[in-house]
């Protein structure tokens, strides 16, 4: 039984992982997070298995006990204390939620949020904070993230909202889940991204490495709409110097290459407003 501020008993004893600002020491956390009951620690069956979570959280204790249980649930987790990491991570490699701390040093979870939202970054965001006041909740929604989780909260709750997003995104059509670098095929290609080749029907094409380069980071989140912004850093890198209209004239070329009718590409669609999209099989 867990105590409430006025004495009363909390029925259903559970751990519960609280901020800064009401946590208990270290050794009192680790042990409540260890006395979830097993029933309660076993995987999830409706969760896809090995989706992968970055979590975004200035707190290191509160980060390694939620990147163990949630490892625990069979989810690949990538865990870091600020957002200029997260941010980083995000331009690098693909996730399927991010879990981004409210109150952090330097950039906040709201900012990194807009900033995410404004570059066309479409990855569902959970907001979790120490801070519970609707005005929070309400401005990081407006902000665009998905859902939000107040601490204290219990670790298997976080897990069924993690699981209900990742399924929401699924329904969406969104491809989730890790991309890794397996080939990819696509009408008559086929993208072998450590080789860096890519196949017509089996035979070799000539594409210069402005233009795999470009494929490969559209290809490696596929139905999944990518801002101009980020679509340049994965290809090209934080310091990439390329244009908008430089961008576009890239994606010309490559639709040259692989698409049957450039003028109307059926892989390498415009989202007006935002960026680009691949769709693998229209």
């Amino acid at each position: 039984m867990l105590p409430s501020r006025g004495g009363a008993k909390v029925a259903a004893p559970v751990a519960v992982l609280a901020g800064p600002d009401a946590a208990p020491p270290a050794a009192r956390i680790c042990h409540r997070f260890a006395a979830v009951p097993a029933a309660a620690s076993a995987a999830v069956p409706n969760m896809p298995r090995m989706s992968r979570i970055l979590i975004a959280d200035d707190e290191a204790e509160l980060r390694g006990l939620l990147q163990r249980y949630l490892t625990e649930q069979g989810l690949s987790v990538r865990a870091v204390p600020d957002a200029a990491q997260a941010a980083q991570l995000l331009a690098r490699e693909r996730f399927d939620v991010l879990v981004l701390d409210l109150m952090m040093p330097g950039e906040d979870g709201l900012s990194l949020c807009r900033r995410l939202r404004a570059q066309g970054e479409t990855i569902p965001i959970l907001m979790l904070t120490a801070r519970g006041e609707l005005v929070d909740r309400v401005l990081g929604l407006e902000l665009g993230a998905d859902d939000y989780l107040a601490k204290p909260f219990a670790p298997r709750e976080l897990l069924a909202r993690l699981q209900a997003m990742v399924r929401r995104q699924q329904q969406l059509g969104a491809h989730l889940g890790p991309a890794g670098e397996e080939p990819l095929q696509f009408g008559d290609f086929t993208l072998h991204p450590t080789q860096r080749r890519l196949l017509r029907q089996g035979a070799e094409v000539d594409i210069s490495t402005v233009e795999f380069n470009l494929l490969r980071a559209l290809a490696s989140q596929p139905n999944r709409p990518l801002g101009r912004e980020k679509l340049l850093v994965m290809a090209h890198g934080d310091d990439h110097g390329v244009s908008d209209r430089s961008l576009d004239v890239q994606i010309m070329r490559l639709r040259r290459l692989i698409e049957a009718d450039p003028s109307a590409p059926r892989h390498i669609q415009t989202v007006w407003g935002l960026g680009y999209v691949f769709i693998p099989e229209p």
